[in-house]
């Protein structure tokens, strides 16, 4: 390859790069402190292109995602399991998510009867949580159930 058209790929490759973190900038967020679990690394590989039409985006921790811009859906692998709660908890897609709705329309959502814990923090403004969670059970349900809560609820419609 002559220097010319190296240069040239170079600066394809650098213009398209910018192109595509342009447009959508990279999600400042904390990794949990179980983030270097394998199960975790599970479940990220596995993680949807888009959560409920909300496309992902880049985070700068591990065991993470992203959705959306504005931000619509944050997940994080590698928490504390929950112990027994009060919480109302919902099955969907074969996964157990207690459901915190005391910062609504935010919904913060935390699997139940697996270790380790997923974390959702969703707007239920911008995305339905049944549809979100749906698209998510499939890449959290490679960590193995090791409980159940005692009586589901049904999803709520939305």
């Amino acid at each position: 390859m002559t220097r010319s058209l190296r240069a040239s790929a170079v600066v394809l490759v650098a213009l398209a790069a910018a192109a595509l973190t342009g447009c959508s900038p990279t999600v400042a967020m904390q990794p949990a402190a179980g983030a270097n679990d394998p199960l975790c690394a599970d479940v990220i590989v596995r993680l949807p292109p888009t959560v409920d039409g909300q496309a992902r985006r880049w985070t700068d921790a591990q065991a993470t995602g992203a959705w959306g811009n504005p931000t619509a859906v944050l997940l994080k692998c590698g928490l504390e399991p929950p112990g027994p709660s009060t919480l109302r908890c919902i099955t969907i897609g074969g996964v157990d998510w207690l459901v915190d709705e005391s910062e609504s329309p935010r919904f913060r959502l935390m699997t139940y009867g697996r270790t380790p814990a997923v974390e959702v923090y969703l707007d239920n403004e911008l995305v339905s949580p049944n549809d979100a969670l749906d698209e998510l059970s499939r890449a959290v349900s490679m960590i193995p159930a090791t409980g159940a809560c005692t009586a589901p609820e049904a999803p709520p419609e939305d």
